[in-house]
């Protein structure tokens, strides 16, 4: 097993050999459009878990994941050689490449906020003109006349009764 901050660094420096290696060395043009967004590698640092994103053309187009996933498994021998020189370690750990979710994640996130805000908002203006159902005290408070007789005769005691 290796120490854990060992195979942070590590992973980073994949992913940076990788990122490289995919803009300078790799002649696919479908890797054009694609960001090594993270990479995870094992405790025995025998496998790494490349993690990408494939951006579109411009705005209004769908990415290429299929195409750029076939590049990548095109190019993985490549990339592998590039690794072990980067990195220099003594047993070259494998690549896994994995379409990364965050972004569809993250959009669909602010979509669901976004609903959120517009209920939020819905109630706050049916909020402004509402009164609350009841009295605005709810509790009970006594009578002018119940106090009259609860005072009168209950808590004075006559002479009679005290010395009884």
């Amino acid at each position: 097993m290796a120490d854990p901050a060992r195979a942070r660094k590590l992973a980073k420096r994949i992913s940076q050999i990788v990122a490289s290696a995919i803009e300078h060395d790799v002649k696919d043009p479908r890797l054009g459009s694609v960001t090594i967004t993270d990479t995870k590698i094992t405790a025995d640092l025998h496998d790494a878990t490349v993690y990408y994103t494939v951006l579109g053309e411009n705005l209004d187009s769908a990415p290429d994941f299929a195409g750029a996933a076939a590049a990548l498994e095109s190019a993985r021998g490549v990339l592998r050689t590039k690794v072990g020189q980067g990195t220099g370690v003594r047993y070259t750990p494998t690549l896994t490449f994995v379409a990364d979710s965050i972004p569809d994640d993250a959009r669909r996130i602010e979509e669901l906020l976004a609903k959120a805000r517009e209920a939020d908002a819905e109630v706050a203006r049916q909020a402004t003109g509402a009164q609350h159902a009841g009295e605005a005290d709810p509790y009970k408070a006594p009578r002018a006349d119940e106090d009259a007789d609860e005072d009168t005769g209950d808590d004075e005691l006559t002479e009679e009764e005290t010395r009884g």
